[in-house]
């Protein structure tokens, strides 16, 4: 697609005319494409020569891509006069201004090292009023109606206790806020929804866990485990925003969701009168839930709740990065490209054994 025709096709609104991130990240190399999304970030960089290149990241409805806009990269202006179409990057604060703005892109996919590598080569300011950015982010697959139930059945099914503190907890403010939220900015659940997602995923994961060792006779208090599940994260709602796209907030940055979800949770816990043995036991879990201190968590898990609950939360989030990582393999492929976020390849096992990565 050239220059024009992209231009004149953005004009007219023809959303229906580009591809989504979906199929982008299936694209093989030397593919051309055309996206229209919402700028979640856009970071500058300095190439050997010294030139500005740009790290950005689109969101669609489909998920995020990431890519690279070189210094000869063009940018068009939509919303200006036919003679004020091209843009400057480096006037100052244009690129800051495109966080949680709609752009269009036309791009390539190269090779670089081994590996796929986007890069953007024409950019398009569009109309934010005929391209809205909140009609570009991402939302959870699993409808808001069915997470929302089966989070309440969670909270239900616990004794007297706990499930009257969490329906206390999760009311008002915190619950609006809590259901939309993001899990993360990039790896993993990072749309609306998100929060709510991964925390179901990791409370069945972690009640199964806990069935299974109180049914062998270890003594796990399995509605402390549900509990600690439902609450672990809970810190995610200052550490992140949507705007539209999801971002770190300035607490979240400086202070990271475990602290913030910690001192909210011992707020409301010394509102509501907690049991000083109950209040302990969670608060243990949600500090240690991370799993070790490299990953940001203070303390260690030192109970079978907080080792339950630490274990299914890493489980999740590195079942996800899996599905994520095999759902973009090419026809015949067995193994993804390397994930940063977990550190390794996935093995897709039921591919074609014997063929290539």
């Amino acid at each position: 697609m050239d220059d024009r025709k992209s231009i004149a096709s953005l004009d007219n609104n023809r959303k229906e005319s580009f591809d989504n991130s979906e199929d982008v990240r299936k694209l093989e190399v030397n593919r051309k494409f055309s996206i229209v999304g919402v700028v979640a970030r856009i970071t500058p960089r300095k190439d050997r020569n010294d030139r500005t290149f740009w790290d950005l990241t689109i969101m669609d409805e489909k998920g995020q891509i990431d890519g690279k806009i070189w210094a000869n990269a063009t940018w068009w202006d939509l919303t200006a006069p036919q003679e004020k179409k091209v843009l400057d990057p480096e006037k100052p604060g244009f690129i800051s201004g495109l966080q949680g703005q709609s752009l269009g892109i036309q791009g390539q996919v190269a090779e670089f090292r081994g590996q796929s590598q986007l890069n953007f080569n024409a950019l398009y300011y569009l109309d934010q009023s005929k391209y809205p950015p909140h009609g570009f982010v991402q939302r959870s697959p699993v409808p808001i109606e069915e997470l929302e139930r089966e989070f309440w059945n969670m909270v239900d099914g616990c004794g007297k206790d706990i499930r009257v503190f969490l329906r206390q907890m999760f009311s008002g403010q915190l619950w609006e806020a809590f259901r939309l939220a993001p899990a993360a900015v990039t790896h993993h659940h990072a749309y609306v929804h998100g929060l709510l997602e991964h925390t179901l995923g990791v409370t069945r994961c972690a009640r199964s866990i806990a069935d299974t060792y109180a049914g062998s006779g270890m003594n796990v208090e399995v509605d402390l485990v549900v509990a600690g599940s439902l609450i672990h994260d809970i810190g995610k709602i200052e550490a992140y925003s949507l705007s539209p796209a999801p971002e770190m907030t300035l607490p979240g940055i400086v202070m990271d969701h475990i602290a913030l979800g910690y001192a909210a949770f011992s707020r409301i816990a010394e509102n509501f009168g907690l049991d000083n043995s109950l209040k302990l036991s969670l608060g243990h879990i949600l500090l240690s839930h991370h799993g070790c201190r490299e990953f940001g968590s203070p303390v260690l898990p030192a109970t079978p709740e907080a080792l339950i609950v630490a274990a299914a939360d890493e489980l999740d989030f590195k079942l996800f990065c899996y599905e994520d990582s095999v759902s973009v393999l090419d026809e015949g492929k067995s193994v993804s490209e390397y994930n940063h976020s977990t550190g390794r390849r996935f093995w897709k096992r039921n591919s074609v054994e014997g063929t290539e990565a």
